[in-house]
């Protein structure tokens, strides 16, 4: 396997643990002022970099043994003009914390126990269930810009979606895709990363949130104002002949309960716009 096939993975993903950061960070506060002259030429300017550079920021990942985002965060830190040693303390905390949040690894046996009461209480037709568990640990999957994108689509509804394909005389033999899933729903949700909204939507698509369908929304409007985006007439004109596919992206009933549960305020009763149910129309 190749570097450039690995690091997909470990920008994704941690690619170490807490004792490299903590080990760093007490030889910090014992010798600040040596690591303040060794680090200030190389090692701070690598880090601000690794907060633009996913490539940077694994080198260090890999260097530190911690993290990817947490190189970022102490790259953000330093960024803004606080002490190095001190950056490096607060991500030992906040990376120990994290891991003794982390749920032990059970046997077996635990895991059948648990099994078990959960039928007991699926019996119990006195007992009231809260919301439901899974949410919480959705909560650790999102990032800021996809709880935007899911409160544009509990607000506003479904959103549109176009694929562009190879048309014309030829596509009536062979239709080639050009590009697929070209939204508006980065804009439209204020999300700060345009470029990352197809990985905003693949994630809330894994964690059982949204759902792509192929059918059309009702309003043709919606994709006329779609349609005139400069992406979208980008991948019109890259072939000759060329054609838009209309589908459209919708919460799933368990994103409608997460989104009433987590995002909007309690009190909240409004009627927002209803979602289609995934079934055929699913992609």
């Amino acid at each position: 396997m190749s570097h450039d096939d690995r690091e997909p993975s470990r920008v994704n993903g941690a690619v170490g643990a807490v004792p490299g950061l903590a080990r760093i960070a007490a030889v910090t506060g014992l010798n600040a002022a040596q690591w303040s002259v060794l680090a200030s030429a190389r090692t701070v300017r690598r880090l601000v970099a690794a907060t633009r550079d996913p490539a940077v920021a694994v080198g260090l990942a890999q260097e530190l043994g911690v993290t990817v985002g947490t190189i970022t965060d102490i790259g953000r830190a330093v960024a803004r003009g606080v002490p190095l040693h001190r950056a490096l303390a607060t991500a030992a905390e906040v990376e120990a914390d994290a891991t003794e949040r982390q749920d032990p690894v059970e046997d077996h046996a635990t895991l059948r126990e648990r099994g078990a009461d959960l039928l007991k209480r699926s019996r119990d037709v006195w007992a009231e269930e809260g919301q439901h568990p899974a949410f919480s640990r959705i909560l650790g999957d999102l990032a800021p810009d996809e709880a935007r994108v899911l409160l544009l689509l509990v607000r506003s509804g479904p959103q549109p979606s176009v694929d562009v394909r190879t048309g014309g005389p030829v596509g009536v033999v062979h239709s080639r895709l050009v590009a697929a899933g070209l939204t508006m729903i980065g804009p439209r949700a204020g999300c700060r990363y345009l470029e990352r909204v197809h990985a905003y939507l693949d994630n809330l698509h894994r964690l059982g949130l949204v759902w792509f369908s192929r059918e059309q929304l009702t309003d043709p409007m919606e994709y006329q104002v779609l349609e005139a985006q400069p992406d979208v007439l980008e991948a019109m004109h890259a072939e000759r002949f060329t054609k838009v596919v209309r589908r459209s992206i919708h919460l799933t009933p368990f994103g409608e309960d997460f989104c009433r549960a987590v995002l909007l305020p309690a009190d909240d009763a409004t009627e927002y716009p209803m979602h289609g149910q995934p079934g055929d129309g699913a992609s």
